[in-house]
C-alpha cells in the first residue's frame, strides 16, 4: 500500500506538472514570454516539493528516477513503476490542458508551434536537432546535478532542497524554451505529443537527451561527492 501511494503522488504530481507548467505556457505565453513561462516551472516544482516530497521525493520527472536508479537510490522495480505513473500523470494532466483548449475555438492561446498548441517540445525556428538534443544533456545535467546534490543527506540542505529543484528547473526552461520549448523531462514531453501528435518526430530528443543528462549527472555527482560531504 504504502509503495501504491508514492505510485499515485507522483501520477498526481506529474500531472500538476504539466497541467499547470504547460498551461501557463498554453494561456499566458503571449503575455509572461519564456522568462514567466520558466518561472512557473519552477514555482510549480517547489509546490509539489513540499506537498509529496515526503511521500515519493517529487521526481515527476523520468530522468530524475534513471538518475535515483543509476545512483543507487531506488530499485529497478520502483523506477519502473515510477516511470508507469509519471507517464500517465502527464498524459491526464495534457489531456485536461486539451479539453479545455476545445472548449472555446475562438480563444487566442500561446505556447503555440505550427499545429501544436499544448506547449509540445518541438524544434523551434532555426533551431536544428542537433542544438535540441545538446542542450537537453546540458539543461538535464545540471538540473539532476542540482537534485542529487540539494538531496543528499551528507550535504544537509533538508527543508531548502525544494527552492534549489525549483529555480533549478525555472532556470533550465528560461534558457532551453527558445530552443525546443525545454523537455528535461520525457513525461512533460510525451503527455502534451499524445494530444497533439504532430510534436513527435522530435520526440525522440526529449527522452534520450534527458536519460543521458541524467546519467551524467548522477556520474559526475558520485565523483565530486566525497569531497562535498566532508
Amino acid at each position: 500500500m504504502n509503495d501504491f501511494k508514492k505510485y499515485l503522488a507522483e501520477g498526481i504530481g506529474t500531472m500538476f506538472l504539466v497541467l499547470l507548467a504547460c498551461g501557463s505556457a498554453v494561456l499566458a505565453g503571449p503575455s509572461i514570454g519564456g522568462y514567466g513561462i520558466g518561472v512557473c516551472f519552477g514555482l510549480v516544482l517547489i509546490c509539489l516539493c513540499y506537498c509529496i516530497g515526503n511521500i515519493s521525493g517529487c521526481h515527476v520527472n523520468p530522468a530524475v528516477s534513471f538518475a535515483m536508479w543509476v545512483s543507487g537510490k531506488m530499485n529497478l522495480k520502483d523506477m519502473l513503476c515510477y516511470w508507469a505513473f509519471q507517464l500517465v500523470g502527464a498524459a491526464v494532466g495534457a489531456g485536461f490542458l486539451f479539453w479545455f483548449v476545445n472548449m472555446s475555438p475562438e480563444y487566442t492561446f500561446g505556447g503555440i508551434t505550427g499545429a501544436n498548441n499544448l506547449a509540445t517540445n518541438v524544434l523551434q525556428p532555426g533551431a536544428t536537432s542537433g542544438m535540441a538534443l545538446l542542450a537537453e544533456i546540458l539543461l538535464t545535467f545540471f538540473f539532476v546535478f542540482i537534485i542529487l546534490g540539494a538531496t543528499d543527506d551528507k550535504v544537509g540542505f533538508g527543508k531548502f532542497a525544494g527552492l534549489a529543484i525549483g529555480i533549478a528547473l525555472g532556470l533550465v526552461n528560461i534558457v532551453g524554451i527558445p530552443v525546443d520549448n525545454c523537455s528535461v523531462n520525457p513525461a512533460r514531453s510525451f503527455g502534451p505529443a499524445l494530444w497533439s501528435p504532430g510534436a513527435f518526430g522530435d520526440f525522440w530528443i526529449m527522452v534520450v537527451g534527458p536519460l543521458a543528462g541524467a546519467l551524467i549527472a548522477a556520474v559526475a555527482w558520485k565523483a565530486v561527492k566525497p569531497y562535498l560531504a566532508k
